[in-house]
């Protein structure tokens, strides 16, 4: 009978979703059962939507107001339900491990471990608990003390930090990020690629004149530059700024909305510039497509452009006159440093990570 995994994530930040469904893919390719739920969702949706809304509203536009509210959960007891508005979701949580009687849970959300303590207190024969840890370097505390058999991390330097906080060496695992299977399968851009056109993938916020003034810096840098906008769920509200810059540049430029293809789409291209999520770095590392970062939130993902910035793979462009300035670094001297960070990346070579973890928990598993 194959192993049940229960994956539990949540929709407060694309990473945590995007790391469950990858460990999903991997684990059914590894023969066994998964399940992806979202609590939150299912326990609270009217709430947990409407927390969801305001959350990608404040750290877009306010991300210094969320600074100051992230820092604050250093402080917070989750071992303590004194959330009214996780009640119901905790309670949902349990009646799926009741009923599908899982052999192992992953929590892919920082506050899951600390329900699933509370639920499983005596219970005979209690499931298996993993975390995978979705944030790289700056690790909130929320992490670092949630009750766990072992935390899945996304490289060596996020490993290091978690021990010098003071966890069990041997309970922090790295695995690296769970990318989608498929980056392990694709062949990114070689090191040694003409750049002629040199492709960048622009992944937007919602933010209508972001899109055009970044996508203009891009294409003013360098005749050689094309771009592939991706408006992802944000197509009604930014085409028309898209496509003014489409039309600005005749053959240069092309737009995208929502898309399955991200993995190909990484590995076709020479750069990414997008937000500084969990995510997109670990997929952009995974392609081995150097990173520029247009956007940041303060605290949560400082941690994943310090990875960028360890690798040699990224940097910092949050303004037009910086984004271009970092597209025109890249080209200089036939786009020495493009192909420095290309090398870089390789000998990183972080393409598998929902693969590693998949395996690590059925290995634990078959203990």
């Amino acid at each position: 009978m194959p192993a049940r995994i229960l994956i539990c994530t949540a929709a407060f930040g694309e990473g945590h979703n995007s790391a469950a469904r990858n460990l999903a893919l991997a684990l059914e390719e590894a023969g066994a059962e998964a399940r992806v739920t979202d609590p939150c969702l299912l326990g609270a949706p009217v709430s947990t939507r409407w927390l969801c809304n305001g959350y990608r509203f404040i750290t877009t536009r306010f991300p210094g107001i969320w600074y100051r509210v992230y820092l604050r959960t250093a402080d917070v007891d989750f071992s303590k339900q004194r959330m009214p508005l996780m009640r119901k979701p905790e309670r949902k949580l349990g009646e799926l491990v009741e009923t599908w009687k899982p052999d192992a849970i992953v929590a892919t959300y920082p506050l899951y471990p600390y329900f699933l303590e509370r639920l499983l207190e005596g219970h005979p024969n209690p499931p298996k608990i993993f975390t995978v840890v979705t944030d790289s370097i700056e690790i909130n505390a929320a992490w670092l003390k949630c009750p766990t058999a072992e935390w899945l991390v996304s490289d060596a330097h996020t490993r290091d930090t978690m021990i010098r906080g003071g966890l069990p060496a041997e309970r922090v695992i790295d695995t690296g990020f769970p990318v989608n299977p498929a980056f392990s399968r694709l062949t990114p851009v070689a090191a040694d690629d003409a750049c002629e056109p040199f492709r960048v993938l622009f992944f937007t916020t919602s933010r209508r004149l972001q899109v055009r003034r970044f996508a203009k810096a891009v294409l003013e840098a360098s005749p050689r530059t094309e771009v592939t906008i991706v408006l992802g769920k944000n197509v009604r509200h930014l085409w028309k700024k898209a496509k003014e810059v489409r039309d600005a540049f005749p053959g240069r430029v092309k737009i995208k909305g929502w898309t399955r293809k991200v993995p190909q789409l990484l590995n076709s291209h020479h750069v990414v510039i997008g937000k500084a999520g969990g995510a997109t770095v670990h997929e952009a590392i995974a392609a081995r497509c150097p990173m520029l970062v247009h956007h940041l939130v303060p605290g949560q993902e400082e941690g994943n452009l310090r990875l960028l910035e360890s690798i040699g793979s990224g940097r910092l462009a949050d303004s037009p006159e910086s984004m271009r300035a970092a597209v025109t670094d890249l080209l200089a001297d036939n786009a020495a440093l493009w192909r420095a960070m290309k090398r870089r990346l390789s000998v990183h070579g972080r393409n598998a990570g929902a693969i590693a973890s998949a395996t690590h928990v059925l290995t634990r598993l078959a203990r």
